[in-house]
C-alpha cells in the first residue's frame, strides 16, 4: 500500500512494563496476557491517517533487560519517535525513566519525538505512581504524556497516533530534512504526496524473539 510518509518508532523501558503488549494491541488489536520476554528487538507496522495522508508506522519493540541495552541503543539512531514506557504499579520502572531518557537523548537525533507512557492504567487498585507524577516528569523533560492500558486498549491508539501527529507537525514546520532518512522519516508516494519520489520500504525485517 502506498503512503505519504513512513515514520520509524522505537519502544523503550524496563522489562515487563508492557511494551510488546502495547505494540500488539496497536497493530493487531488484541491482548496477549501470557508471553515470553523480548529477546533483542521485535518489529510491527501499521498504516494510519493524518491530515488526509497515509502514514506508515514502522515500530521497533526493544528488550528491557540491561544485557540488551547496547542493542537497543543502536535502534535509537534513525528513529523519528520513541515511546518511553513505565508500569504505574511498579515504582522502580518509573524511577528508571531518567536513565532511559538519558540514553535516548544521547543516542537519538535531537528532534526525536518522545511520548511518555504510564501503562497498566486498568490496575488502579495496585497503582504505585500517580498520574500527577507522570505528568510532572513529562513536563520537566519536554515529553508528551499519556496513561494507557494494553489490556483494555485505553489510549493505546492515541499514544501512537499523537506521536505521529507531532512528527508530522515538525515536518510541516521544517524541523526535519525529509530527504535525510537518518531522521527516521521516509517520503513515500501516496495520498497527498503527489510528485514526491517513490520510496520503497523493501522487505520488512523478521522478528527475533518472543512476544513481550
Amino acid at each position: 500500500m502506498s503512503y505519504a510518509y513512513l515514520f520509524k518508532y522505537i519502544i523503550i523501558g524496563d522489562t515487563g512494563v508492557g511494551k510488546s503488549c502495547l505494540l500488539l494491541q496497536f497493530t493487531d488489536k488484541r491482548f496477549q496476557p501470557v508471553h515470553d520476554l523480548t529477546i533483542g528487538v521485535e518489529f510491527g507496522a501499521r498504516m494510519i491517517n493524518i491530515d488526509s495522508k497515509q502514514i506508515k508506522l514502522q515500530i521497533w519493540d526493544t528488550a528491557g533487560q540491561e544485557s540488551f541495552r547496547s542493542i537497543t541503543r543502536s535502534y535509537y539512531r534513525g528513529a523519528a519517535g520513541a515511546l518511553l514506557v513505565y508500569d504505574i504499579t511498579r515504582r522502580e520502572t518509573f524511577n528508571h525513566l531518567a536513565s532511559w531518557l538519558e540514553d535516548a537523548r544521547q543516542h537519538a537525533n535531537p528532534n526525536m519525538t518522545i511520548m511518555l507512557i504510564g501503562n497498566k492504567s486498568d490496575l488502579t487498585h495496585r497503582r504505585a505512581v500517580t498520574t500527577e507524577e507522570g505528568e510532572q516528569f513529562a513536563k520537566e523533560h519536554g515529553l508528551i504524556f499519556l496513561e494507557t492500558s494494553a489490556r483494555t486498549a485505553h489510549n493505546v491508539e492515541d499514544a501512537f497516533i499523537n506521536t505521529a501527529r507531532e512528527i508530522y507537525r515538525k515536518i510541516q514546520d521544517g524541523v526535519f530534512d525529509v530527504s535525510n532518512e537518518s531522521y527516521g522519516i521516509k517520503v513515500g508516494y501516496g495520498a497527498g504526496a503527489s510528485g514526491q519520489p517513490v520510496a520503497k520500504v523493501g522487505e520488512e525485517p523478521k522478528k527475533t524473539g518472543g512476544c513481550c
